[in-house]
This record gives C-alpha cells, sequence and structure tokens, in this order.
C-alpha cells in the first residue's frame, strides 16, 4: 500500500487514504463507546438517604475500577459542599484482581475508624494505577496502616466476618440491579420528587443535588 501511495499521483493517494480512514472509522468509534445506559432499579429499597437526611448520595463502587477513581474526587467534593451523607457500598467487580481484598481491607480500617477506612479509599483510588496485583496491593496497605500507626495483621479477616460485610454490599446491588461500576444515585426523603434519580451525567451532579434540596425544602435554609 505504500509503495502505491508513493508511486502514484495525488488524487490516487487522497482516494486511498480516504478509503482506509473509512475502514478505520468503526475501530474508532469502538474506542469511545457511550456511557452504559440508565439502571433498571429492581428494588429501591436500599435507595433512600440515612435517618435524619433528606437528600444523600448513594454509591455502588470498586476499588480497581478506574471510573470509580475518577468519580471519587467529584463525589467528595459535592458531599462536603452540601452537607449530606455520602453512602458507598462495596461492588468488586469479578475480573478484578484485587478490589475484594481491598474492601476487606478497608472494612478492617473501618473497625479502627470509619474516618480512616474512608481515608484509605480514597488513597486507594488516587494511587490506583501503582497497584498492579495482590502483592502491590498488600505493599501500599501496609504502608498506609504504618503512617496512621497502625499494625496490618497477616490475615485482616480470620473470622471471616468482613468477607460476609463485602458480600451482602454485593448481594444488595445486585439486588437493586447495580450492573456496572460506580453506580450513583441522589436520593431524597420526603420529596416532592423522584424518590431517586441515578447520575448518569456526572456534569449534572450539582444541578442534580441542589434539584433534590430544593424539592425536600433543604434549598431554602
Amino acid at each position: 500500500m505504500l509503495r502505491f501511495l508513493m508511486e502514484n499521483s495525488m488524487p490516487a493517494r487522497m482516494l486511498a487514504l480516504s478509503t482506509l480512514f473509512m475502514f478505520a472509522l468503526p475501530v474508532l468509534r469502538a474506542q469511545f463507546a457511550p456511557p452504559p445506559p440508565a439502571t433498571r432499579v429492581n428494588d429501591a429499597g436500599a435507595l433512600q438517604p440515612p435517618t435524619g437526611a433528606k437528600v444523600a448520595i448513594i454509591e455502588f463502587e470498586d476499588l480497581e475500577c478506574s471510573d470509580c477513581a475518577r468519580a471519587n474526587p467529584m463525589l467528595m467534593d459535592a458531599a462536603a459542599k452540601y452537607g449530606i451523607p455520602w453512602v458507598k457500598h462495596d461492588f468488586p467487580l469479578p475480573f478484578h484482581k484485587w478490589s475484594f481484598e481491598a474492601a476487606i481491607n478497608a472494612r478492617w480500617f473501618d473497625t479502627n475508624s470509619k474516618a480512616v477506612g474512608d481515608e484509605y479509599r480514597n488513597e486507594v483510588f488516587a494511587h490506583q494505577p501503582s497497584i498492579v496485583d495482590p502483592a502491590g496491593l498488600r505493599a501500599f496497605t501496609e504502608k498506609f496502616a504504618k503512617a496512621h500507626n497502625l499494625v496490618l495483621p497477616a490475615n485482616v479477616d480470620p473470622n471471616g466476618e468482613l468477607t460476609e460485610k463485602v458480600k451482602a454490599d454485593y448481594a444488595l446491588g445486585q439486588k437493586v440491579g447495580v450492573e456496572h461500576t460506580p453506580t450513583i444515585w441522589v436520593v431524597t426523603a420526603n420529596s416532592k420528587g423522584a424518590p431517586f434519580v441515578e447520575v448518569v451525567d456526572r456534569m449534572r451532579l450539582d444541578e442534580m443535588i441542589q434539584q433534590a434540596l430544593a424539592e425536600t425544602g433543604e434549598g431554602r435554609k
């Protein structure tokens, strides 16, 4: 093909190049797939704010999920900005190598301090590209524990209690209808509008929270 382009006239070269580009288009489109459609909710029992709150963010996340890592700072900022709860559920995808173990580690840090557990989750997302396998996760987790004056045991879950909590969250996600991560909702209690709205376009997160606050009367305070 290269020899053909060099030996022929400019029109011929342009025609050949345009033909190549035309055949390349399906590949380019495949690389930029649209976002997943909105989740079909089978059971909305879990899609409500914690007791005492009128508006909250609910997320099903996987600590090895790169899109979860991109969403994490935005969700953190929104929860702080509007002073609303951010309820996170574990949904480790089966094809990820270390996400289930990371979720158990986070639960172990929760037993020491929920704030430290959440900090661990945030740090895993922030350093996700450098954690390539379970051994790398272990090294990262030991370093994090040491920085917080904690000694990470060889087995963080000897009785399997933390494992069961992670599995329970995953089962809850399946019951709701979750199929991908992150799956995020803005949920309300005693609202004039929809009790839950999925955040498919994260650029609209602020708008959706403001609307939820207005529909529950919280926006007027």
